[in-house]
């Protein structure tokens, strides 16, 4: 099973649909992977939801396979593979005759519909069924969308009530005590699927008295939201529970939080979460199988695949891949200092993605800009650009060797690539102390990729000395400092006096104290600014606000100008999906 055509001369809908002609169904993936029937939840003949728990039940006792994460150097505003090069991996993994399962996090409507595309990799190394992937799959977006927004629905409810209605008559309505809720003070925003700049920022509740508290309000990107992050960390129903219930919606006028337990809603938004905490099963062109579950956008969110898809992958598999958004200094180190810390599991290694694209980006070839025509200079020969942006490679070798684990440098190959650019890389990263392998799995699919699945076995096959950063007893302030200057190389943080005041404040309450520590940056670059390249030196990381995702269990501390809601470009990718009329087949989608 697998596509014949060419991915030089055809699109990465036309290899999908070439290769869907002969995927397996459900039932033949499971079987090969050991599921019972009954665990096995399908949705049509070639996507499923498993079901998780009777899974850990059965195979709780039997010991884990390699645990290994894929992560990148710093991107292009184009991105530079991570889900090609982990579908790739998983490929040629598979013709080595191992035992493998991927774990990805399951695409966002904002990217598909907009420059990057719906995640699902590319070429001979893709997610298929590509189009149920791109569009919505099981739902889970959607029940993130409606949890999160009936918690909105229940706060200007009870809002407006509170406001209009005497304590007679709330207290007919079971309602015993005002929340007192300030409307100046709601962190909380509404969420949607797609990347909405013009809902950034609005205005709710005008019209007449019975039309709501007019109070200043907006809209994120669904997968930021913390209902999202709290389907990637939880361990079962009633963690997700106890979970929802603390997350925090507003404050009352005395400056308390007001949660969702307060509201009387996170029964209910638990409800809307109960499938969605099963993950999805699919599967690579050459047939291995892939969890997709939680969401991306590791530069505003956790943006790794849950815990939960994880664990019964790793009982089901001798080698888990997963894969971890966006760059070493973003989503590695969520991996290494949430994921791993809530999750329990110890990676045995992990892939760093290069291009020379990237590299030639941060040694000083023109920026790309998406939707437009890449510069001739990247399809150029350039070692010199190669060579400087070896920086950035280099500091994000040394990101994953903080961490105590054993890194492979993964050359994702793109056939304008010249031989001399690649042996620059390899000579920078084998000096840096980096297993190193050149990648052709966008052109070959498995076969192209039988250096990369060796290396990444033997470097498993290695002890490591996995560590965090940071404990949990280390102060606030201090981790952000420590992350600032060991990840992304920064000379220390300004905070703005509105960020300040709100971190002493979580450093006074010793519940605060305790939980993990979540970035918002940019991702194109190391710094706060996403115009400064390679490994800037003499700055330090501007602060502007802190968050708190106590239901999740993150402080979320903001740098730089980035937005939870992000906007669409104008040359954006929906302008090229469309539907044949005749068939019902979609077309256009990346």
């Amino acid at each position: 099973m697998v596509s014949t055509l060419d991915p030089v001369h055809h699109a990465d809908w036309e290899i999908a649909e070439d290769a869907e002609k002969t995927m397996k169904t459900v039932w033949q993936l499971a079987e090969e992977m050991g599921l019972e029937k009954d665990e096995l939840l399908p949705h049509g003949h070639y996507v499923a939801k498993v079901d998780f728990k009777k899974v850990l039940d059965r195979l709780g006792g039997r010991p884990d396979g390699k645990y290994v994460d894929v992560t990148a150097i710093t991107p292009t505003p184009l991105g530079e593979g991570k889900s090609t090069t982990t579908m790739g991996l998983t490929e040629g993994m598979g013709r080595r005759g191992k035992n493998v399962i991927a774990t990805i996090r399951q695409p966002s409507g904002g990217p598909t519909m907009n420059v990057k595309g719906s995640a699902a990799g590319g070429g001979l190394a893709q997610c298929i069924p590509l189009t149920p992937f791109s569009l919505g799959l099981t739902g889970d977006i959607n029940a993130v969308m409606n949890a999160h927004n009936l918690a909105m629905v229940a706060l200007t409810s009870r809002l407006h009530h509170e406001t209009i209605a005497s304590d007679s008559f709330l207290a007919k309505q079971g309602i015993t005590r005002r929340l007192n809720i300030d409307p100046n003070n709601v962190p909380m925003r509404w969420v949607i699927d797609f990347c909405a700049q013009a809902l950034r920022n609005i205005k709710i509740g005008l019209g007449e008295k019975m039309d709501g508290v007019p109070m200043d309000s907006g809209f994120a990107i669904a997968v930021s939201s913390e209902v999202m992050a709290i389907l990637a960390v939880a361990k079962n129903l009633k963690d997700m529970r106890e979970r929802i219930g603390r997350i925090v919606v507003a404050y009352d006028k005395q400056g308390n939080p007001v949660t969702t337990e307060d509201l009387e809603v996170a029964g209910a938004m638990t409800a809307w979460m109960v499938e969605a905490l099963n993950p999805n099963l699919l599967q690579t062109i050459e047939g291995q199988p892939v969890f997709v579950h939680a969401g991306p956008f590791a530069n505003i969110a956790i943006g790794q695949s849950s815990i939960i898809a994880d664990r019964i992958a790793l009982k089901l598999g001798d080698y888990v891949l997963t894969e971890s958004g966006f760059a070493a200094d973003i989503g590695f180190e969520k991996f290494w200092n949430l994921k791993c810390r809530m999750s329990g599991l110890k990676p045995n290694a992990a892939v760093l993605v290069a291009t020379i694209r990237a590299l030639k980006c941060h040694g000083g070839a023109p920026i790309p800009v998406p939707g437009k025509p890449l510069d001739p200079a990247y399809t150029e020969e350039h070692v010199e650009w190669v060579e400087k942006g070896c920086e950035n490679l280099v500091h994000c070798i040394n990101i994953i060797k903080k961490a105590g684990i054993n890194p492979v440098v993964c050359i994702n190959h793109f056939h304008t690539d010249k031989d001399s650019e690649i042996k620059a890389v390899r000579r920078a990263a084998e000096a840096a102390g980096a297993r190193v392998a050149l990648s052709k799995h966008w052109l070959k699919g498995g076969d192209g990729a039988l250096e990369l699945a060796d290396a990444v076995v033997d470097a498993c096959n290695e002890p490591n000395d996995f560590h965090f950063l940071y404990e949990l007893t280390t102060p606030l302030r201090q981790r952000i400092e420590l992350i600032a200057r060991e990840v992304y190389g920064a000379d220390g943080v300004d905070y703005t006096p509105k960020a300040l005041e709100k971190i002493k404040g979580f450093e006074a309450d010793p519940e605060m104290a305790k939980l993990g520590t979540c970035m918002v940056k940019t991702h194109l670059s190391l710094t706060d600014d996403p115009s400064l390249k390679g490994v800037p030196k003499g700055w330090k990381l501007r602060v502007h606000d802190c968050l708190v995702y106590k239901g999740a269990g993150f402080v979320v501390p903001m740098a730089g100008t980035i937005k939870l809601m992000p906007g669409t470009g104008s040359n954006p990718a929906y302008r090229r999906v469309d539907v044949d009329v005749e068939t019902g087949k979609v077309r256009g989608l990346f």
